[in-house]
């Protein structure tokens, strides 16, 4: 019988898995062919929130980053900035199905978690204690972890505050009573656990979503209780609508000749570019007072109007993904660096695949996280290729680190 319902691995499946790729090469049908090894040559690490990242390449928060298995999959091949699925308080709902539409430029209906947050809590704890088993089972080397879980947390602060999704926030930073239940749970057949030093804070990092049409003065407060009051590493993200009207029709319909309609109301409800301005410069005065890091995701998804696409009729609005986001986006990056003198820190979701990867990492756009590409036919194996084409062009430049990219 079939479900649309998740089902969360045990830790000892988990582990069975491993056992299965140690078997036969392959985890979760991933063959070790594509699986990344770190070198401290290849010139891919990058610092971010005082840690190494060993990859510019990660996951953006989204379907394929819910269940323990997703995260495992993603580092596998490469990813290393886990952008977990965002969660919210209300986790019970009912998500239109099917949700999201993938053939060429993406669409979705979908919202945040699809399970509770609790469920949450458990598979991104299981996730972060699976990637320490398999740094040390695969003899990797270098300090640190070598990659960031970065929470996702929406979709206004009414809803941050109430105390289900603080507890969830409490224990993503300080997780030292279900670590040690995990670690003697693993004990019973994975002894070494126990030599293992794996850190008791999951993360302190987040990004902050918000709903399209979130007013600036709603999103300012989220972005100021977590760098202020949580003094948390914080990130807003921000939707591809504040390039304006005029200038994102010309990119999507006119000079690409895509057929997608974005209505007025994507840009009325929307923040506007002055009101953006105003409030990363605000929040970069918050986060520099503190002692914190405020940087910006570039973007969200493009809220478009329900037409020719295979999602259910009763959605008004779906909101696109994919290859036809990324020429905005980096359009959007481009004028935000050049408002800011080009001081911004930005992180980049929209349109990467392998062939424009490296060129998007040139522009200072990093870390860099894919969502629509991998849930394509291929998977997260498709990250690989990623890095093998970074390690092509970084050689053809001659750039020994991304910085000479």
């Amino acid at each position: 019988m079939s479900s649309d319902r998740f089902t969360c691995a045990s830790l000892e499946s988990l582990f069975k898995w491993i056992a299965e790729y140690e078997r036969g090469g392959e985890f979760l049908g991933i063959s070790r062919d594509l699986f990344y090894t770190p070198a401290r040559d290849d010139g891919f690490s990058l610092e971010r929130y005082g840690q190494t990242l060993e990859t510019p390449l990660g996951v953006a928060a989204g379907p394929h980053t819910q269940l323990s298995q997703n995260i495992i999959s993603a580092w596998l091949t490469g990813g290393r900035y886990m952008e977990l699925k965002t969660v919210q308080v209300l986790d019970e709902l009912e998500v239109t199905k099917p949700c999201i539409d993938m053939a060429d430029e993406g669409y979705n209906c979908e919202w945040s978690q699809e399970l509770k947050l609790n469920q949450s809590f458990d598979e991104y704890l299981n996730a972060w204690i699976m990637l320490h088993v398999l740094r040390d089972k695969f003899g990797f080397a270098g300090d640190g972890c070598g990659f960031i879980f970065n929470m996702s947390v929406g979709y206004n602060l009414e809803g941050i505050m109430n105390p289900t999704v603080q507890r969830f926030l409490d224990r993503m930073g300080d997780c030292s009573a279900e670590l040690a239940a995990k670690v003697d749970e693993i004990a019973a057949f994975y002894p070494r656990i126990r030599d293992l030093a794996i850190p008791h804070c999951i993360s302190r990092n987040v990004t902050i979503s918000t709903m399209h049409g979130c007013p600036p003065e709603e999103t300012e407060k989220i972005g100021r209780y977590f760098v202020e009051d949580r003094r948390f590493d914080t990130t807003i993200k921000l939707n591809p609508t504040l390039l304006g009207p005029e200038r994102l029709r010309h990119i999507l319909n006119d000079k690409l000749g895509f057929e997608t309609v974005v209505p007025d109301l994507a840009f009325d409800h929307d923040l506007k570019y002055e009101a953006g301005v105003a409030l990363i410069r605000s929040l970069r005065e918050s986060a520099e007072r503190v002692g914190t890091t405020f940087n910006l995701k570039l973007t969200n998804t493009l809220e478009t109007s329900n037409r020719q696409q295979n999602l259910p009729n009763s959605e008004e609005m779906v909101y696109m993904s994919g290859r036809a986001l990324h020429p905005i986006s980096i359009n959007l990056a481009a004028r935000l660096q050049r408002e800011f003198a080009g001081e911004l820190d930005i992180s980049f979701s929209g349109g990467v695949d392998c062939y424009n990867f490296a060129d998007t990492l040139s522009c200072g756009l990093m870390p860099v996280t894919v969502c629509s590409d991998i849930l394509k036919p291929g998977g997260y194996g498709r990250l690989s290729q990623y890095l093998i084409n970074l390690k092509e062009k970084m050689s053809a430049m001659g750039a020994g680190n991304l910085r000479d990219l």
